[in-house]
């Protein structure tokens, strides 16, 4: 009897696309996930394919994303606790993702938060869908803390880059991680000091999710960390680039794959 299988589709901004070619890989390979776990962008294109979307028609909606589609700039940001709000954004979601609740979704999905109030990690898998993955998605700063619950969440990745164990406690027997950020790269230049928050933000999540990695590795199967070399997490744009290294990666690691679940 072939084992359950879990992707863990990790945070990644703009680099994410290369979820969706890693998918459209295992799509050509009839490779079927049985469990699906997203942080941040993971979560967004988690979501959209456990609602029954495929990886090409999340290319184009992709493709045809435009930052006014997101970019929705609020009054009084300081107050608001983010210069950006989330009307546009979740029309966006609204437009692509039919199922409204996760209990409507085709496959078993979960997408992980950070409740700034209790300073504590969240998994949502139940209840308003479009809520928990504009949550798992809010860059801190920038778009506006998502209130559910009770609590005030903002982005997975702040303490979860890639959710493993989540995927695991779903039920996966083999846990596939899809880390598209991969390690932090030297770099020549800091030019300005937004460029400066990004980079300590960027090694600070480096050395966590290595620490994370290492704890995981006995319920990690596969980790992939598609090739995009100095492609940029932080703009709000399709890359052609990312598709193509994360369905490479895809494509090379199909078999293995299929070995893991069948062993």
């Amino acid at each position: 009897m072939p084992k359950t299988l879990g992707f863990a589709l990790g945070a990644g901004g703009a680099r994410g696309v290369a979820h969706v070619g890693f998918l459209k890989a295992m799509e050509e390979a009839g490779i079927v996930p049985d469990f699906l776990a997203g942080s941040s962008m993971g979560s967004v294109i988690g979501a959209c394919y456990a609602a029954g979307m495929t990886a090409d028609e999340m290319r184009e909606a992709l493709k045809s994303l435009r930052a006014g589609d997101v970019v929705d700039l609020g009054v009084r940001p300081i107050r608001r606790l983010g210069l950006l709000k989330w009307e546009r954004a979740r029309k966006f979601l609204e437009a692509h993702i039919a199922a409204r609740t996760f209990e409507e979704l085709r496959i078993p999905f979960c997408c992980v938060a950070v409740d700034i109030k209790s300073g504590k990690e969240a998994t949502f898998s139940s209840g308003d869908l479009l809520s928990a993955v504009l949550a798992s998605g809010t860059i801190p700063a920038v778009f506006r803390p998502v209130e559910r619950e009770g609590g005030l969440y903002v982005d997975g990745g702040v303490l979860c880059r890639v959710p493993v164990r989540q995927v695991k406690a779903m039920g996966a027997d083999v846990v596939v991680a899809v880390d598209v950020l991969g390690r932090c790269r030297e770099t020549e230049k800091v030019p300005h000091v937004l460029s400066l928050v990004a980079r300590v933000y960027d090694i600070m999540d480096d050395a966590r999710t290595q620490a994370e990695r290492r704890r995981t590795r006995r319920i990690t199967d596969l980790w992939l960390e598609p090739d995009m070399g100095d492609l940029s997490q932080y703009k709000v744009r399709y890359y052609d680039e990312a598709y193509e290294a994360g369905y490479r990666i895809g494509t090379e690691n199909a078999e293995k794959i299929r070995t893991l679940i069948v062993e």
